[in-house]
């Protein structure tokens, strides 16, 4: 029987949800391109973004640089340090700080609001050094990873929070207006009622013509 088969894949269909990485809490680390973010490919302790560019750093839950949320603010130099007069012997860096939404702070903490800064710093600093000119207090762990800006989070660094969609792929579906709960889409559903329907509506009329 054809609706048998049909009411089966259906079933599979809705039972089944797609597997989610683990995710790390941690802050990521970005260089400016135009308006753009790109991951950066060094730490802030060896990074030395020249004059007239910027970075950004995004606290979030993400499985890997290849799915970490970028800041939400754009990179723009121009925007953030345009109060800031140029001073032979200094580079002015743009930073952008997004502390990230409630869905991702550590339990008991509440992200403050996300903001930028036009750092003044010697001609050769390093991303670090332009961060520490206007975020501290920095927290760092004993490898030199990056755990706290401006003293958030006050606790963890990089921990596990189990399996669970990153915060980029849910912001990525919030802005296509696309709602993901871990389970099928609606249109994949509605597609396969729509094929179990027209399957028993054709058996329904097959049985007509042999009793009729």
């Amino acid at each position: 029987m054809l609706l048998a088969p049909l009411l089966a894949a259906l079933t599979a269909v809705l039972g089944a949800a797609p597997a989610h990485a683990d995710g790390y809490r941690y802050w990521s680390f970005w260089q400016g391109a135009g308006q753009e973010w790109t991951y950066a490919t060094q730490g802030p302790a060896t990074l030395r973004p020249g004059d007239g560019q910027a970075v950004g750093f995004r606290f979030a839950v993400s499985e890997d640089s290849a799915h970490a949320a970028k800041p939400r603010a754009a990179a723009g130099f121009g925007a953030v340090c345009a109060g800031t007069p140029a001073k032979e012997g200094r580079k002015r860096v743009a930073v952008v700080l997004d502390f990230g939404t409630p869905a991702d702070a550590p339990s008991g903490d509440a992200p403050p609001a996300a903001r930028t800064a036009c750092a003044q710093v010697a001609a050769d600093a390093s991303a670090g050094e332009v961060l520490a000119a206007v975020a501290e207090p920095l927290r760092y762990d004993s490898s030199a990873l990056l755990c706290a800006i401006a003293g958030y989070p006050r606790t963890g660094c990089g921990e596990r929070v189990g399996e669970r969609k990153s915060t980029a792929a849910a912001e990525e579906g919030t802005a296509s207006g696309k709602k993901d709960d871990g389970g099928p889409s609606a249109g994949l559903v509605g597609g396969v009622a729509v094929v179990v329907a027209l399957g028993a509506a054709g058996l329904w009329q097959a049985r007509r013509r042999r009793h009729g």
